[in-house]
């Protein structure tokens, strides 16, 4: 045996401080093997077959528009529908299902609310405006916007005057499509109205041409013949005294308030201007006819 070597005894560790480096080591172990199975699990997401799709977000298309200017009829309207469907079958390659055959027959008459219990075409009622539509909105839909449009309108005028003069709301509105059809400058819409007031009280013909344009289908673009002049269409405000049966145009709110609020003038006559945008106003006819006669009509 070999002796031990001279030399002072080995330092022994304290129980405590071994327990306590142990307990440090196992932290790490398990630190380490949680960390590479993380990595192996976000390997098998990434590349995995089976791995979840991701769930993102699809932004809704986005609509089309269609405008209806004032003073469209309602076959303007419905041609105006076949115009911008095209287009946006076009642009997207997915047919809408607006067309002007669904909104004509939407159109074709109903009763509306405050305007009594009989059913009437809706011309009058579909308020011109900018309306948005999708691939799958409907020629209904489209109609009941129109509806609501006009609903929002109508409520804003004050029939108080009209009633006073024994016009019903109908009444009001028909004026109001006249008014639109005859008027390009805005001041004048009072004064036109103002005129078929005058009439009606006088129980004198209205004679408004676009009146005889509606009823006989006639494009502004020709001239109204002498024998269409004699028509027995009800539309002939030149020939048969009161209001035509229905509103012949979809009036704008301009037009609506001037039918309810018509200027306090006497005018009984009005005649367009060489301007083709202003009339000449008078409650004279010796006036009128010399005006026509000035100016060569």
């Amino acid at each position: 045996m070999i002796p031990p070597k001279p030399g002072p005894p080995p330092r022994r560790v304290p129980r405590e401080r071994i327990l306590f480096r142990r307990g440090v080591a196992v932290l790490v172990i398990v630190a380490m093997v949680g960390f590479g199975a993380w990595l192996a699990y976000a390997a098998t997401r990434g590349s995995g077959s089976n791995a979840p799709a991701q769930v993102t977000s699809v932004a809704a298309p986005r609509p089309f528009r269609i405008i209806f200017p004032e003073g469209f009829t309602r076959r303007e309207m419905a041609q105006r529908v076949t115009a911008v469907a095209a287009i946006a079958e076009h642009k997207r390659g997915v047919p809408p299902r607006i067309s002007a055959k669904t909104y004509l027959a939407v159109t074709g008459g109903r009763a509306i609310p405050g305007f009594g219990k009989k059913a009437r075409p809706l011309e009058g009622f579909l308020f011109p405006a900018t309306y948005d539509f999708t691939a799958q909105t409907t020629s209904r839909q489209l109609v009941a916007n129109q509806l609501k449009a006009f609903q929002e309108n109508w409520s804003q005028l004050d029939l108080r005057y009209a009633r006073s003069k024994h016009l019903t709301p109908y009444d009001v509105l028909i004026i109001a499509s006249m008014v639109e059809k005859e008027t390009l400058a805005p001041d004048e819409r009072r004064k036109v109205a103002a005129v078929i007031y005058n009439r009606l009280r006088a129980r004198m013909p209205l004679g408004i041409d676009a009146t005889i344009r509606y009823g006989l289908n006639i494009p502004p673009t020709k001239s109204i013949r002498a024998s269409q002049l004699q028509s027995d269409n009800p539309y002939n405000t030149r020939k048969f005294a009161g209001l035509p049966p229905t509103p012949i145009a979809n009036p704008g709110l301009a037009s609506l308030q001037a039918a309810a609020h018509p200027a306090k003038v006497d005018y009984l006559y009005f005649v367009r201007k060489p301007d083709k945008v202003h009339h000449f106003f008078t409650s004279s006819f010796r006036d009128f006819t010399n005006y026509e006669r000035a100016h060569g009509y």
